[in-house]
């Protein structure tokens, strides 16, 4: 009796296995940039997944940008927003939208690199470093940088030595994990190749010739070390 129980338990196990392990998170696909009035389903700086509904009151506005699509999106009045995989559906509320420059191939990119893989990524660069080859392109010269909790963030050029920016982070970035270039005195130079680490992680990038410095649209700045 205890055999013919267990082969049940082994078949359903093996028919369901979605009964038995929980269902895979889905990966972010947007992000909230904005935020302003009475929205309930997100908050600013909240990356948000396909199928997830926000809604807005009659004073609500909330700009939306997808990682992959470039498709910045700003919603505002009374309805519904539902999050799709490159767009929104929006229901009674008002769209306006726009593409702008991101790393579309990158921009879903989380570096999990340790400081061995790192080196490979950036070998022989005291030597050669327009040799080195970025992960990503940066397309505003203040990057915005997922960092989360404590530890030095350093950003240095590799293409012309001497440029380069530490700082402490002590865990109080937005949210725990946004720390934003826009809003200090730091900003980095147009056309220039950068190598950002934090703890063991490390990615490789070139700021845009055509980069602004401050504030811009967030997935054209963003650097996920997360």
């Amino acid at each position: 009796m205890k055999t013919s129980m267990l082969a049940v338990v082994a078949i359903v196990g093996l028919a369901a296995p979605g009964l038995m392990t929980p269902a895979l998170a889905a990966p972010p696909v947007a992000l909230i940039e904005d935020v302003q009035g009475q929205v309930a389903g997100a908050e600013l700086m909240d990356y948000v997944t396909p199928g997830q509904v926000i809604k807005l009151g009659p004073d609500g506005m909330l700009v939306l940008s997808y990682l992959k699509s470039c498709r910045r999106e700003t919603v505002s009045g009374a309805g519904s927003v539902t999050v799709g995989t490159g767009a929104s559906k929006v229901d009674g509320a008002n769209l306006k939208n726009d593409i702008v420059n991101c790393d579309a191939g990158h921009a879903q990119a989380i570096v999990r690199e340790t400081s061995e893989v790192a080196a490979t990524i950036v070998r022989g660069i005291g030597q050669d470093a327009e040799a080195a080859l970025p992960q990503m392109i940066l397309y505003g010269a203040s990057p915005l940088v997922e960092a989360k909790g404590r530890g030095t963030l350093l950003v240095e050029r590799l293409d012309r030595p001497g440029e380069r920016q530490q700082i402490e982070l002590n865990g109080r970035q937005f949210k725990g994990r946004f720390y934003d270039f826009a809003g200090t005195k730091y900003s980095l130079t147009p056309g220039g190749t950068y190598a950002a680490t934090f703890g063991s992680l490390r990615i490789v990038f070139r700021v845009d010739p055509q980069a602004k410095t401050g504030p811009g649209p967030a997935v054209g700045r963003l650097i996920r070390m997360d």
